[in-house]
């Protein structure tokens, strides 16, 4: 979660910069093209070749940074660019982070009965010297290109989804971008729609979007249709999840999962996967790792069939929360 928090900012940042360039042509960037937009190409340089580069390097530091603390990050951020590099994207890079913070750990056990006076040479030589060689080598010869390869192949997988197929990954994805809203398993489903938008796979990125925005459009159109299963107090909440569901941030249904969560979270989980599936049954794509009204434009596919699967998966949801809570006293 720390490698991941610290990584959105480059994500969504980098990635909208990158889908803006779109808005003016897909090969707008490229100088060759007749569509060639100088800003566009400066987007582009901005969003893809610098804030994307940093993405994988910056999880795997900061895993490295949660495990070992300060010593950690070099070695991760090393390790993190080598998977960035090689090819092994966002699982190099989860790998990597993890490495390098307990080769680091395992390092300060080594060198504990080291002589006081040398107690400053641990952290500005030994630890950064060792723990980027360390990890280094063992991205280079053990872990890079498996795991190029199983990115390839995945993306190779998913590329060729079948109907049947694609609608259930959507089904999935979906449901865990609504099991926790915003916690470690929305997260990966978010961070394998990312990792795949590198390999220029663009429907699982809709389908998560879709499915994130759902659990705060579901409990608002459940607040204002089924207003006696409400306080007045939730009734009020419920307008801003409008808002909330609508600028894609899904936590703001976790007060409302917290106060409930037998009853809510199955209901938005159910919603979110019939959105998430629809998405994928109707090959939307989305270039923007974002959601909500401001990537509309940039949604390939149909923006119509987008936002009927939002709206199927948030009536869903609502109607199931109308079914199963029970009747408040608003007296």
């Amino acid at each position: 979660m720390n490698g991941v928090s610290n990584m959105l900012p480059f994500v969504v940042g980098g990635g909208i910069l990158i889908a803006i360039s779109f808005m003016f042509g897909y090969n707008s960037a490229n100088p060759q093209d007749p569509s060639y937009n100088p800003f566009a190409a400066v987007l582009k340089l901005i969003g893809g070749n610098n804030a994307f580069a940093l993405i994988v390097p910056v999880l795997a530091g900061f895993i490295a940074l949660s495990i070992a603390d300060r010593p950690g990050f070099a070695p991760g951020m090393v390790g993190g660019m080598m998977a960035a590099n090689s090819g092994a994207g966002f699982l190099g890079g989860l790998i990597a982070g993890f490495l390098a913070g307990y080769i680091v750990l395992f390092l300060k056990k080594a060198f504990i009965g080291l002589p006081r006076s040398l107690e400053g040479i641990k952290s500005i030589l030994i630890y950064p010297l060792l723990g980027i060689a360390i990890t280094g080598l063992i991205m280079q010869y053990a872990i890079d290109t498996p795991v190029t390869w199983l990115n390839k192949e995945i993306s190779h997988v998913l590329s060729g989804l079948g109907t049947g197929n694609a609608v259930l990954l959507g089904i999935v994805l979906g449901a865990m971008m609504s099991f926790d809203m915003g916690g470690p398993i929305n997260k990966a489903a978010y961070v394998f729609g990312t990792g795949l938008l590198a390999s220029g796979v663009y429907q699982p990125m809709a389908a998560i979007m879709a499915a994130g925005m759902v659990p705060p459009l579901g409990i608002a159109i459940a607040t204002t249709i089924f207003k006696k299963k409400f306080s007045k107090a939730d009734q009020d909440a419920g307008k801003a999840c409008y808002v909330m569901g609508l600028s894609f941030i899904t936590e703001g249904a976790i007060p409302f999962a917290a106060a409930d969560p037998l009853r809510v979270i199955p209901s938005v989980m159910i919603g979110s996967a019939v959105a998430g599936a629809m998405s994928m049954a109707f090959g939307i794509g989305l270039r923007a790792p974002h959601g909500g009204i401001f990537v509309v434009p940039l949604v390939q596919g149909g923006v119509l069939q987008y936002a009927l699967s939002i709206l199927v998966g948030a009536f869903i949801s609502a109607i199931l929360l109308g079914i199963l809570k029970k009747p408040v006293n608003n007296e």
